[in-house]
């Protein structure tokens, strides 16, 4: 069993528990569950840098990356630092986010969020819509093309922009749908682990125009993105690079500047 069918088994136990203990009705009664999303794809589209930065404390391949960060200082830093959006990690067992991460961030900036997470049922995005996120990730490599259809499809009926990775061209092909925003390739084998930003260039002829393309892990340098940039991705997907440094919002300021 690789490490992503690892994640995905225990995902489904979290969610099972949680289905359990807390009905849809609580998250549909929260205040953020009625508040007016705000596009990432369409401020993607709008922007000369594309850079959406993520909060995270540590991952599987990497361990602890930064554990004394509070999100709700990185949130504001984000934000004036120019991001276009933020990406919150909310799983716990592997990456040591939680769903107030999410509310925190929600709560500290007016960027566009993205839940990280690994969604593997409705009610995920039920829970994303109630904790302040506008929009979600999908993971091609651990749905169906009816899932991906269904969970899609919800999450537009919530307002939410749908973000769909993939890996490879089998697993694009797979996915291509009306009902997605964005199209991102994760240049991370989540198999071995390994990177390598060719997987986007690769990639990226396949990717209908239709979708903002975003290149996600791995990116380190300006002219890394300037030359994805000419492949065309609008969005790139930065953590690690600002997560490990004592001030990530001024690493993400001093990086966004270096690209205008």
């Amino acid at each position: 069993m690789d490490i992503l069918q690892k994640i995905t088994a225990d995902k489904r136990k979290e969610v099972a528990l949680k289905k359990e203990l807390i009905p849809i009705e609580i998250f549909e009664g929260t205040p953020f569950f009625d508040r007016k999303t705000k596009s990432l794809a369409k401020k993607l589209s709008l922007s000369k840098t594309g850079i959406i930065a993520e909060f995270k404390r540590r991952s599987p391949s990497k361990s602890i990356i930064n554990n004394t960060a509070m999100v709700e200082d990185v949130a504001f830093g984000y934000e004036q630092a120019g991001a276009c959006g933020m990406s919150v990690l909310t799983d716990e067992i592997y990456f040591g986010g939680m769903l107030d991460d999410l509310l925190l961030a929600r709560e500290n900036c007016d960027l566009p969020l993205l839940r990280k997470e690994f969604i593997i049922d409705e009610y995920q995005i039920i829970e994303s819509k109630a904790f302040g996120a506008d929009a979600i990730l999908l993971i091609a490599a651990i749905l169906t093309r009816d899932d991906i259809k269904q969970f899609s499809e919800l999450a537009k009926s919530l307002h939410l922009d749908v973000l769909l990775e993939v890996h490879n061209e089998e697993e694009l092909h797979k996915s291509i749908m009306p009902s997605l925003d964005m199209l991102g390739v994760n240049n991370r084998n989540l198999k071995t682990f390994d990177v390598s930003l060719d997987t986007s260039k690769a990639l990226s002829q396949l990717i209908p125009d239709d979708f903002i393309k975003i290149s996600e892990s791995g990116i380190s340098s300006v002219e890394a993105i300037k030359e994805l940039q000419s492949f065309g991705y609008q969005g790139f997907l930065i953590g690690e690079t600002f997560m490990k440094t004592d001030d990530p919002g001024a690493s993400a300021s001093k990086f966004i500047k270096s690209l205008l």
